[in-house]
């Protein structure tokens, strides 16, 4: 997602980026590492849960112990915030270096305490999934705003809050259906998600209605963008690969009861936050070869 949004919409726009590319590699490396122990600190403490949620999945006992898993976790962190700290210091920005630290801590607190909390966690992953599309525009374009260019560059930073802001409705919606796949394994472990909260069909109720806010959004937003402004095949990219999914989603959601559809839903959402993301390129060069 990040090479993407760099290299298929930020270079594209003519201007001089903050960062190199190497520099912007070391960025996706970062993000990597600390997405990566955050996985590793989940698998840890969700040991119990995933014995009997997919106990052909655990890795920790089996594959790796959890010993090394402690210190690949460790080891991932410091890579990660290191980077972090060193690239806001390029950036001339060093306090800003807390925000790594903030995403890690949360991670940890997401695994070890928050995922068990009646939609914290939920709200949590959704928002660091949006934040690493926010934190491209703190790197790459708020080093360079200055009066003259600070409203091309505002345009650029609003595109990439409404990427993010899509990614956070996705990214939640496919969370309560995660919850609502594990329902078994977390009603076991004693856990307060939403499913087990309010019951499955609530919830699937519940996730239905939600999942039509990003189609409605989506729809809103290729009429006023791309149709007004004669981008048809970005439309059709939007609408063909990113809208009918969604509403594909919406209409087996509404009727899923096992934990197989659950599953495939879940990947349907994963494909919409794929294309969803592939968008940006489609656009930017509808955008370019239209001009």
């Amino acid at each position: 997602m990040q090479v993407i949004f760099r290299y298929g919409f930020l270079d594209l726009q003519n201007i001089k980026l903050a960062l190199n590319d190497w520099q912007y590699a070391l960025l996706v490396i970062s993000t990597i590492s600390i997405a990566a122990a955050g996985y590793i600190i989940n698998n840890i403490f969700d040991q119990e849960t995933d014995d009997i949620n997919k106990p052909q999945n655990v890795v920790i006992g089996n594959s790796i112990s959890e010993k090394n898993a402690y210190n690949l976790y460790v080891i991932f962190n410091f890579i990660g915030v290191g980077i972090g700290f060193y690239l806001f210091n390029l950036i001339a920005k060093p306090g800003f270096a807390i925000v790594f630290v903030s995403v890690s801590g949360l991670l940890y607190l997401y695994a070890s305490s928050l995922k068990q909390s009646l939609l914290i966690g939920n709200i949590i992953i959704a928002l660091l999934c949006a934040f690493s599309i926010v934190i491209i525009g703190i790197f790459d374009l708020y080093p360079i705003i200055n009066l003259e260019n600070n409203a091309f560059l505002g345009i650029l930073f609003q595109v990439i809050l409404d990427y993010a802001l899509f990614c956070f409705i996705i990214s939640f919606i496919r969370e309560l259906v995660k919850d609502l796949e594990d329902f078994e394994g977390d009603s076991q472990t004693e856990m307060s998600t939403l499913p087990i909260v309010m019951g499955i069909s609530k919830t699937v109720k519940l996730t239905f209605v939600l999942s039509l806010i990003p189609i409605i959004i989506l729809l809103l937003y290729t009429n006023n963008y791309y149709i007004s402004n004669q981008l048809f095949f970005a439309a059709a990219f939007v609408l063909l690969l990113v809208a009918a999914p969604l509403f594909y989603f919406s209409i087996r959601i509404y009727s899923a009861k096992t934990k197989t559809e659950f599953h495939h839903l879940s990947n349907v959402l994963k494909l919409v936050l794929f294309f969803g993301i592939i968008s940006i390129l489609i656009i930017t060069l509808n955008v370019k070869y239209n001009a």
